[in-house]
């Protein structure tokens, strides 16, 4: 139970890696706000086995430029504190290069919109908050992508948009450590999640992907969230700032 006592906010709850995270966070004491956009259903499968009074779930579709302010305002309403976010949330839509220019701008606006301004709001919110009681942790998801580029060429603005929230932490991190704040950016290789199947159909599918791996095979949510307990924690302050590649060797810098 080394997270008991500690409140921690986890977008994209519902599945996956968020999923994932909910339960391992669960198991590990702490009491955690599950956010979702329209999967209830997921969100409360993942925190079945989190005690009632350990528990918050929230929807908010971050397409409304004001819901992560109102997601935050429901979390801090809760327990009157947040003492980490985890900020996981994010769409993987695909901007061919030779779409048609109606559906290649929708493509980065939803990008953008769902995968960088929302959690920078909410990292804004955040930063605030563990300023003015002495510090706090954000974990923020971005991909091996941010680093290496995308393997698809269609995934261009979902590799810039976790580019983008990377710098982000590392910019929050560089800036308030001092006062307590720490900021760790996760990028996971090839996930087993249904984002990353449906991705990998586009190229070759499961079997082609799996073979340009080191490992041999798709890393398991598991894995990430395991992870991510252990930043929540805190106990390695100086870690901040760090980006911890969860791929299986796939990809080494």
């Amino acid at each position: 139970m080394e997270l008991e006592g500690r409140t921690i906010l986890v977008t994209g709850g519902s599945k996956g890696i968020g999923a994932a995270t909910v339960r391992a966070l669960g198991a590990a004491g702490a009491s955690v706000i599950v956010h979702y956009s329209s999967d209830r259903a997921g969100a409360e499968q993942a925190s079945a086995a989190i005690p009632d009074e350990r528990k918050l779930l929230v929807c908010a579709d971050f397409a409304d430029p004001d819901a992560p302010a109102r997601l935050w305002a429901d979390a801090l309403d809760w327990r009157g504190g947040v003492d980490v976010l985890v900020g996981n949330a994010a769409v993987m839509v695909e901007s061919p290069l030779d779409a048609p220019d109606e559906e290649w701008e929708g493509a980065w606006e939803d990008s953008l919109r769902i995968n960088v301004r929302a959690p920078a709001r909410l990292a804004r919110e955040a930063v605030r908050h563990f300023r003015g009681r002495g510090g706090g942790v954000l974990i923020t998801l971005s991909s091996w992508a941010a680093q290496r580029g995308a393997g698809n060429s269609n995934l261009v603005a979902y590799a810039a948009s976790k580019a983008a929230i990377k710098a982000m932490a590392q910019t929050i991190a560089r800036n308030h450590a001092a006062e307590g704040v720490l900021s760790y950016v996760v990028a996971p290789g090839i996930v087993r999640t249904r984002m990353s199947e449906a991705a990998a159909a586009g190229r070759g599918g499961e079997d082609a992907i799996t073979a340009t791996l080191a490992m041999g095979e798709w890393v398991p949510p598991e894995d990430v969230a395991a992870l991510v307990v252990f930043l929540a924690t805190g106990r390695v302050r100086h870690l901040t700032g760090a980006t911890l590649d969860v791929n299986g060797a796939s990809y080494i810098r």
